[in-house]
């Protein structure tokens, strides 16, 4: 049995965790711990130590970023933190972010935020059966808080 680490902030205004939670519980019998911080950019030593001193073999790192340019500027540095995390510690990192301008609606936002955590909670689970458990959905236009894309066709 696994271990998945849950990483998410008090900033957010959805609370993405519960939504993943609810996926994992219903589709395993992994273990969950959860480390929840202040903001975006305290996600990455979150993760850290959900690797190092928690023992978790994945992480869904959930954050939300406002719609102002200092917000992305935040949600970047998050985002870089997080890659170096996962190469370090050679695991990986779900990055579900959800950034305020994806709707003009708060209804919208919470749909995608819903979604996007959904997705990504069935992706760790595929992720942790084997590296090639989402292999046949490579090229689908797959996509996490909206309707899939699909694939292009010549």
């Amino acid at each position: 049995m696994a271990k998945i680490g849950i990483a998410d902030t008090t900033f957010a205004r959805v609370n993405m965790a519960d939504f993943a939670l609810g996926i994992i519980k219903k589709n395993s019998r992994h273990k969950i711990e959860r480390y929840t911080v202040p903001g975006i950019k305290d996600i990455p030593i979150a993760c850290k130590l959900l690797f190092e001193k928690y023992k978790c073999d994945i992480i869904m790192a959930f954050g939300m970023a406002g719609p102002k340019e200092i917000d992305k500027q935040c949600s970047h540095e998050a985002s870089l933190g997080i890659q170096i995390v996962q190469l370090t510690e050679k695991k990986h990192i779900l990055e579900v972010f959800v950034h305020m301008d994806e709707a003009k609606k708060e209804n919208e936002i919470y749909q995608i935020a819903k979604n996007r955590a959904e997705k990504h909670a069935l992706n760790a689970l595929a992720l942790l059966q084997s590296k090639t458990a989402l292999t046949k959905f490579a090229g689908t236009g797959r996509r996490q808080g909206k309707e899939d894309e699909g694939s292009i066709k010549i």
